[in-house]
């Protein structure tokens, strides 16, 4: 645990308040077909953890599936982030957790209209959480509660936040929303 991340949690228990930033900086290049390699960082609060990324898509795209498809890593990384809260928040909450197994069911829907590209809407997004616990229902739902109110990913879903995209036009970037 980072030190900073450790003097959080001090002060949580002292019961003052106290926020830092989750950062990372990411970058694409697309390579091949439809292959794009990805170079990440977080940046805060815990510095250097770097990690590097392919994504392919398949022969529908035109791809040749040399990599998992962007969406994997976004269920990936959402179902993740839920399980490392409720491990963590377990402890802290003391709900007792024996084996987590998180299952979940990510649906969206691709609409075509004519020869425009397509549009994609989200449809169903279900976690089936197995704590293998004999808290209570009551300590098992304030567990999950915690989790999900800590998991980044989840947050994100919960409270969406406007995109910005720039456009790099004549060396400079500009507003393209």
């Amino acid at each position: 645990m980072s030190e900073e991340l450790q003097k959080t949690e001090t002060m949580a228990d002292e019961g003052k308040v106290k926020t830092f930033n989750v950062v990372f900086d990411v970058e694409g290049k697309a390579v091949g077909k439809m292959r794009n390699e990805i170079k990440g960082q977080m940046v805060s609060p815990v510095v250097d953890e770097a990690f590097e990324m392919a994504t392919d898509e398949g022969a529908a795209h035109g791809g040749d599936m040399t990599a998992p498809p962007p969406l994997a890593y976004f269920c990936t990384g959402f179902v993740a982030c839920l399980m490392t809260q409720i491990r963590a928040f377990s402890k802290r909450l003391r709900v007792p957790i024996g084996e987590l197994t998180v299952k979940a069911h990510i649906e969206w829907e691709a609409r075509v209209e004519g020869r425009d590209p397509y549009t994609s809407r989200p449809v169903a997004f279900r976690l089936d959480v197995d704590f293998d616990s004999d808290a209570s229902f009551e300590d098992q739902k304030r567990l999950l509660d915690a989790a999900q109110k800590g998991c980044f990913v989840e947050a994100t879903l919960a409270n969406p936040i406007p995109v910005n995209h720039r456009l790099k036009i004549d060396g400079d970037f500009q507003d393209a929303d």
